[in-house]
């Protein structure tokens, strides 16, 4: 089938309660979003597999979860609050504000239609500021983090000295991260709010290209493993003018997206820029010492950078499927299991208190294992096509024939086939189908 349309995805999200907007009984506001009872399982699930497989799976990454709020110094070395801009630009006549860079015509305003109404661009600082304590003045300016990297590179000798990890290693992070974009847009796709997904690989600079190619290689894997269709992902380089000031080599893993390419996650190369930064500035030594080798030095860093909502959106669009069964229309989430908010749904045939009886049962045996969900209202085919427009991978049903077989039938999502499994034999059935997740 063709890829869904933006609003299609849109659409469902608010209708089955992935994400609302933030605000809404005040009008909402702009690119601020809150995740619903099924977004906010997905988020969750998608940053739990992407910390298995960076931390848990491993033993060269260990995990940090720093301050949102830093010394401003963090950030003063780190280049955010000299370099961290964009370029705005003003339409003199609706008064709109557009990133320049991002424009499709640099002399029409997309607002009004105007030409040559534009001011000069000017660098605009994406960092949002606030005061610590009681009185706002210069003295007291902080920042909410742009990025988690920098959590990360200040704890760094904390981490290897306790978690006595020898270079290479990694330190990996999930948490919140700000940034006052000029334009945001395309539903959660980019936000001022959002949550990231980073891991710092240290390494000694003579094997950080080797490191650099595994990296980017591991990342783009991760996605297509979840499922993703492979046409929809890709891999592209950064030209020499695109890097950032502290990179020499990044790829972004990059997801065709309803408006076309765009970024999921970037893979760089950052050389020993951080650590060296932090330490002119902060005066304090963040060389590492290779006792075997008699060397010390700084270590370069290769950075996978992902946005957990990011991800989670796009694995929504690559899931959504539309097909036909019974001459009646049918939109179904064809989720990984592992991403799927709900993992199992109990569904008793009617409202009888009997049947009633045996769902509880049922639902108590499975929910300490997997997120589940009973549904007893409508017919038993609309309770069917809801599980399979929120993704759920199967759905148990009790019927009359279970009072007496004390068996179920379960139904999966994908292929619709249905078995009859004892109740007994139940968590085996669906743990090998569904694993622990």
């Amino acid at each position: 089938m063709a890829a869904p349309s933006f609003d299609t995805i849109v659409n469902l999200a608010g209708k089955r309660g992935f994400v609302f907007r933030a605000s809404e009984i005040y009008g909402g506001l702009r690119s601020a979003y809150d995740y619903g009872p099924l977004g906010v399982a997905l988020l969750r699930n998608v940053k739990s597999a992407w910390w298995r497989s960076m931390v848990q799976l491993r033993d060269d990454v260990v995990g940090l979860d720093s301050a949102i709020i830093q010394s401003p110094r963090v950030w003063e070395a780190s280049g955010h609050v000299g370099q961290f801009n964009d370029p705005l630009v003003e339409c003199v006549s609706c008064h709109a504000r557009h990133r320049f860079d991002r424009l499709e015509s640099p002399d029409r305003c997309p607002t009004c239609g105007i030409r040559d109404s534009f001011t000069d661009a000017r660098d605009f600082n994406l960092m949002f500021r606030t005061h610590m304590g009681p009185v706002a003045s210069d003295s007291n300016l902080v920042y909410l983090r742009p990025e988690t990297a920098q959590g990360i590179f200040t704890n760094f000798e904390n981490v290897r000295r306790v978690s006595r990890l020898k270079v290479p290693f990694g330190i990996a992070q999930l948490g919140k991260s700000f940034r006052n974009e000029i334009t945001p847009g395309q539903f959660v796709f980019r936000t001022r709010e959002f949550e990231q997904m980073e891991m710092e690989f240290f390494t000694h600079p003579d094997q950080a290209d080797d490191w650099f190619r595994y990296w980017v290689e591991e990342r783009h894997q991760w996605y297509l493993d979840l499922g993703m269709n492979p046409g929809n992902i890709r891999l592209r380089r950064h030209e020499e003018d695109e890097l950032a000031h502290y990179a020499v080599a990044t790829y972004d893993v990059d997801y065709r997206f309803p408006w076309g390419w765009d970024e999921l996650e970037g893979i760089a190369n950052r050389t020993d820029f951080d650590l060296r930064r932090h330490s002119e500035v902060s005066g304090k030594d963040l060389r590492y010492f290779d006792q075997a080798a008699g060397e010390r030095f700084f270590p370069y860093v290769i950075e996978p950078a992902a946005g957990a909502t990011r991800a989670a959106f796009a694995f929504l669009i690559d899931a959504y499927h539309e097909d036909t069964v019974r001459d009646a229309p049918r939109t179904v989430l064809r989720l990984d299991a592992r991403l799927a908010p709900i993992k199992v749904a109990v569904l008793p045939l009617s409202k009888k208190p009997d049947l009633v009886e045996v769902t509880g049962r049922v639902a108590d045996a499975l929910c300490p294992r997997w997120d589940i969900e009973v549904d007893i209202t409508q017919a038993i085919g609309r309770r069917y096509r809801r599980q399979d427009e929120i993704g759920t991978p199967y759905c148990v049903t009790v019927d009359f024939d279970t009072l007496d077989d004390e068996a179920v039938t379960v139904r999966d999502r994908d292929t619709m086939a249905q078995d009859r499994v004892g109740i007994g034999q139940l968590r085996a059935y669906l743990g090998e189908r569904l694993g622990d997740g």
